[in-house]
Formats: C-alpha cells, structure tokens, sequence
C-alpha cells in the first residue's frame, strides 16, 4: 500500500521521469498534486503496471488530481547537459505548468536542483512508496510511451512502437543497419563496443 502523503500539512506535488536509459527521444516527467485524503489502490509504480494498467490509471490521474503537468527536455538538451540534469530540467518545467502552486516537491530518486525555493524531498524508489510519484511516474511514462509511438511512424525500422527508445538488441541492429536519427542522444553510447 502507498503512502498518502509525505507531508500533509502542505500542499505536495509528486515528481517523476521516464526515459532516462534511452538511446533515443526525450525524458519526460510529471508533476501531480492529489487531493487530501486521495486513495487509489491500483496505484503503483509504473514499471510494475502493464500497458493496459498503466493507460486506464493516466485516465484516472487526470481526472482526479488536483493539478498535473507534463515536462519535456528534448534529445538535444539531454546532449547538451547530460540526461541527469535534463531530468531535472524537465521536472521544473513541469512544476512551473502546475496549475495550483505546491509547497512542498516529493522527488523519485536521489538528485535534484532546488526550485525557487520550494522545499523537496528526494526518496529513493518513490515510485514504490508514495501516490503522488508513482502517479507522475505513470503519467510521465505513459505521455512518452505515446511520444514515442508517433515517432516510430516516422522510423519505422527502430521499434520505437515497442521498445520506446531503449537499448533493445533490435534497436541497436537497427542503428547499427540504418545509422541514427535526429532524434538519438549522441553522447550515448548507442553501439555496444
């Protein structure tokens, strides 16, 4: 069972990314403010859920939050400050689309960047233990995973459909046939030695 809240005297905004071992496509995170007392038990991280799940719950997400937003670093930002600070990036840019103002950031994981004075906790694996990140994790995934989806239409030869940009031996066949696209991370290692 999730945990409701870190903090329930403030006003709590759950943050996570999908997309940071990808070769290819952007990092994408979310920013999701419940409602007190919100209670969802099919809520989980999304690496635990399967598509189906994990679709019907962003559905769910949304019409339920009190506020939720989506932030987007692009490939090129991502090789230009690399993928840890990107993930960052995209997380501020999701609190600053958050349509009520949270006082307090649950961070997945174990790095960020102060945002403008908003107090944060960073918890590692917060996906697994908390509603607020395992709800951004589920909208972050599932937003990416469509992204991705548009762009194999465009690329049909890297399985983006399938394997949403990660290192899948028959994305890295592909870039070995094919070469790579605008949409690949050129500082990542995208060939295995």
């Amino acid at each position: 069972m999730l945990l409701p809240f870190y903090n329930d005297k403030c006003i709590e905004a759950g943050l996570d990314e999908a997309g940071r071992g990808c070769l290819a496509g952007p990092v994408v995170a979310a920013a999701v403010v419940l409602p007190n007392g919100y209670d969802n038990a099919m809520l989980n991280d999304s690496k635990q859920l399967d598509k189906l799940s994990r679709n019907e719950l962003a559905e769910i997400i949304k019409a339920e939050a009190s506020a939720f937003a989506i932030g987007i670093c692009s490939q090129t930002e991502i090789d230009e400050i690399n993928i840890l600070w990107a993930s960052v990036k995209a997380m501020h840019k999701a609190v600053t689309l958050l349509e009520v103002k949270p006082e307090h950031l649950l961070v997945d994981g174990n790095r960020f960047k102060p945002y403008f004075g908003i107090p944060h906790t960073c918890v590692i694996k917060g996906d697994a233990k908390y509603q607020s990140i395992a709800a951004a994790s589920i909208l972050a995934k599932t937003y990416r995973d469509d992204l991705m989806e548009k762009y194999a239409e465009r690329y049909p030869q890297y399985g983006w459909e399938q394997n949403a940009g990660y290192p899948t031996p028959k994305h890295r066949a592909a870039i070995k046939e094919f070469g790579i696209t605008d949409l690949h991370r050129k500082t990542f290692r995208l060939l295995k030695d």
